[in-house]
C-alpha cells in the first residue's frame, strides 16, 4: 500500500525539488510611456503550480494558459523590483507569455524575444515536450514617466533555485545597450549609474569586503602589533595602499592573468604573507624590513581585492575610473575603522592584561597557526591545476605590469623618506629579541 502510495505522489514530490542550477535571461526596455520587461526562465523552476499535462507527463497546451499566468505572477512578477528615478513602480502587467523549446534561439535579442513572444507560433498538442524541458517566456509592462529616466532593477529571483544567475540586457532609446551578468542576491542593480550612485556602490563594496576578509584583517592585526605610533604606522599602512592600489588598478583593466590557477595562487600567497607577518613580529620587526615587506605583500593583496571587483565593474557603466577609486576609498575607510578599534584594544591588552613582548608573540604565533592551515588548505587546491602556460601576450602585461611596480614602489621609497625614520621606542614602534618583557 505504501509502495503504491509513493508511486502515485511521485509526479507531485518531484514538482517541490529545487533546481540546483537556473540561468534567467531577459531584456529590458524603456520606450515612450511604458517600459517592458523580457523573461525567459525554466518552467521546472516554477514550482507548486499545476501544470497542465497529458499522459506521459508532456504539457498540455490547451489548459496551459491560466496555470503560464499563474506561474509568471507568482514566481516573477510579485519578486521582480524596478525602479524609475529611486521610485519603485508598482508590479508589472503581464501583456504576453507562452512556452517554447529549450533550444529555441529568439532571446538571442530584444526583437527577436518580443517578436516570438506577440506574434511567433504559438506551440500546441502536437508538440510533444516534457514539462520540465519548457521554458517559460513572459513579457511584464511597467507605465513609466520617460524612457530617459534612471532607471533600476532588483531581480529577486533566488527561489528559482539553488544558484540563480539572471543574464540581463538592458536597452534605452538612443544610448548604449549594457549586458550584465547578475547573481540574483546583488540587490538595487542601477542600469545606466549616475557617477554619484556608482561612488556609492563601489565604496560600499570595498568598505565591507575588508571588513569580511578575515585574511586581510589578520594581515592589518600583525602590521600594527608592533607598530602603533603615528609616524611609523602611517609609513607602513601607506606602503599598503599603494602597493594594493597599484595591482587592483592594474587587474581591472586586464593586466593580471585571467587563468583559473590565478586566485589560488594569489589566496595561497596571501596566507603566505600573514605566516611571515607573524614571524616577522615573534622574531623581532624594524621598520625599514616592515615597510618594505609590507609593499611586496600589499601587491598580492591587491589582486585579492580585484577578484571581487572584476564581477562589480559591470556595474560601473561609464564610472570605470570613479568606481576603481571609490573601491579603494572604501577599503582605506575600511581599514581606519579597523585600525581605530585595535589599536586602543592592543594598547590596553599591553597595559593591563599581559606585558607587551609576551602579548606580541602569543598574539602572532596564534595568527601564525591559523594562517599556517590556511596556506596548506589553499597551496593543495593550486597543486591541482596546470603549471601556467605564458603566451607573448601575457609576457608584455607583465612586463607593463613590472613598470607600473617599480614605479608605484619609487614613490614609495620618496614617501618613506620624506616621513623619516622615528627613533624606536619601547612604546610599541619596533621591536628586538633584546627588548625585555615589559617593553
Amino acid at each position: 500500500m505504501v509502495t503504491v502510495l509513493l508511486i502515485a505522489l511521485a509526479p507531485s514530490l518531484r514538482a517541490h525539488e529545487v533546481p540546483n542550477e537556473v540561468t534567467v535571461f531577459g531584456f529590458v526596455r524603456p520606450e515612450g510611456n511604458t517600459l517592458k520587461l523580457l523573461i525567459r526562465a525554466p518552467l521546472k523552476s516554477m514550482r507548486d503550480i499545476d501544470i497542465p499535462t497529458v499522459a506521459g507527463g508532456f504539457l498540455d497546451f490547451s489548459r496551459i494558459e491560466p496555470a503560464l499566468d499563474h506561474a509568471a505572477t507568482l514566481w516573477i512578477g510579485d519578486f521582480v523590483e524596478v525602479y524609475e528615478n529611486d521610485q519603485r513602480l508598482g508590479t508589472g502587467k503581464v501583456s504576453a507569455l507562452r512556452v517554447s523549446l529549450p533550444g529555441d534561439k529568439s532571446f538571442a535579442s530584444y526583437s527577436e524575444a518580443l517578436a516570438n513572444l506577440t506574434t511567433g507560433a504559438r506551440l500546441d498538442q502536437s508538440t510533444q515536450i516534457y514539462w520540465e524541458d519548457g521554458m517559460l517566456d513572459v513579457a511584464f509592462d511597467y507605465p513609466i514617466k520617460s524612457d530617459q529616466s534612471d532607471f533600476a532593477i532588483r531581480p529577486g529571483l533566488t527561489r528559482l533555485g539553488l544558484q540563480v544567475n539572471v543574464v540581463l540586457r538592458f536597452l534605452q532609446p538612443g544610448k548604449t545597450e549594457r549586458a550584465f551578468d547578475v547573481h540574483a542576491d546583488t540587490g538595487i542593480v542601477h542600469l545606466d549609474p549616475r557617477w554619484h550612485q556608482a561612488f556609492y556602490l563601489f565604496a560600499r563594496d570595498g568598505f565591507f569586503h575588508i571588513l569580511d576578509g578575515t585574511d586581510h584583517l589578520l594581515f592589518l592585526l600583525c602590521l600594527v602589533i608592533p607598530f602603533r605610533k603615528l609616524r611609523p604606522l602611517a609609513v607602513v599602512v601607506t606602503a599598503f595602499t599603494v602597493a594594493h592600489s597599484v595591482t587592483l588598478i592594474a587587474s581591472a583593466y586586464g593586466w593580471a592573468p585571467d587563468s583559473l590557477w590565478f586566485p589560488p595562487l594569489i589566496e595561497t600567497l596571501i596566507a603566505i604573507s600573514i605566516v611571515y607577518m607573524a614571524f616577522e613580529n615573534i622574531i623581532g620587526a624594524k621598520l625599514e624590513r616592515r615597510w618594505i615587506m609590507t609593499f611586496a605583500f600589499g601587491l598580492i593583496h591587491g589582486f585579492g581585492f580585484s577578484f571581487l571587483l572584476r564581477e562589480r565593474l559591470q556595474f560601473a557603466g561609464e564610472h570605470l575610473v570613479m568606481s576603481l577609486l571609490a573601491f579603494n576609498v572604501g577599503v582605506e575607510i575600511g581599514q581606519l575603522a579597523v585600525l581605530v578599534v585595535t589599536i586602543p584594544v592592543l594598547w590596553l591588552t599591553f597595559r593591563y592584561v599581559v606585558a607587551e613582548r609576551i602579548g606580541t608573540i602569543l598574539m602572532s604565533a596564534l595568527v601564525a597557526h591559523t594562517a599556517w592551515h590556511w596556506a596548506t588548505d589553499r597551496g593543495a587546491v593550486l597543486l591541482t591545476y596546470r603549471g601556467p602556460e605564458l603566451d607573448v601576450r601575457d609576457a608584455a602585461s607583465f612586463v607593463r605590469l613590472a613598470i607600473v611596480i617599480v614605479g608605484a614602489a619609487f614613490v614609495m621609497w620618496l614617501l618613506s623618506l620624506w616621513i623619516g625614520k622615528p627613533k624606536e621606542s619601547p612604546e610599541g614602534e619596533g621591536f628586538s629579541p633584546r627588548q625585555s618583557s615589559d617593553g
